[in-house]
């Protein structure tokens, strides 16, 4: 089992930035890959980035490329999501997802999942 723990959500204004943590516990963190998803109210729950067990891959969603980055740290089982520039449309609950293996960009193929943390984008 892994557990997930997102932190770092709330209410910014468009253009503003957050940074949102997951912290994992439970099995050796840099055997997963880690991504970030998010879920508007009424709509299907989407994929906004991964990143491989090394950290040295990246893969993003293309309403959010150039505006968020992902990076980990496996020392401190911890993932990141840095958003800028955010635009009210980023606004949902966003979700860490921890996958064995490869990454891949469904959420279908994660196995763990935080609780999620709200963010909100005022306009």
């Amino acid at each position: 089992q892994v557990q997930l723990v997102e932190s770092g959500g709330g209410l910014v204004q468009a253009g503003g930035s957050l940074r949102l943590s997951c912290a994992a516990s439970g099995r050796t963190f840099s055997d997963y890959a880690m991504g970030w998803f998010r879920q508007a109210p009424g709509k299907e729950r989407e994929f906004v980035t991964a990143i491989t067990r090394s950290g040295e891959g990246t893969y993003y969603a293309d309403s959010v490329k150039g505006r968020f980055t992902i990076s980990r740290d496996n020392a401190k089982n911890t993932v990141y999501l840095q958003m800028n520039s955010l635009k009210p449309e980023d606004t949902a609950v966003y979700y860490c997802a921890a996958r064995l293996g490869y990454t891949d960009l469904s959420p279908y193929e994660y196995n763990y999942w935080g609780q999620g943390t709200q963010v909100t984008v005022s306009s």
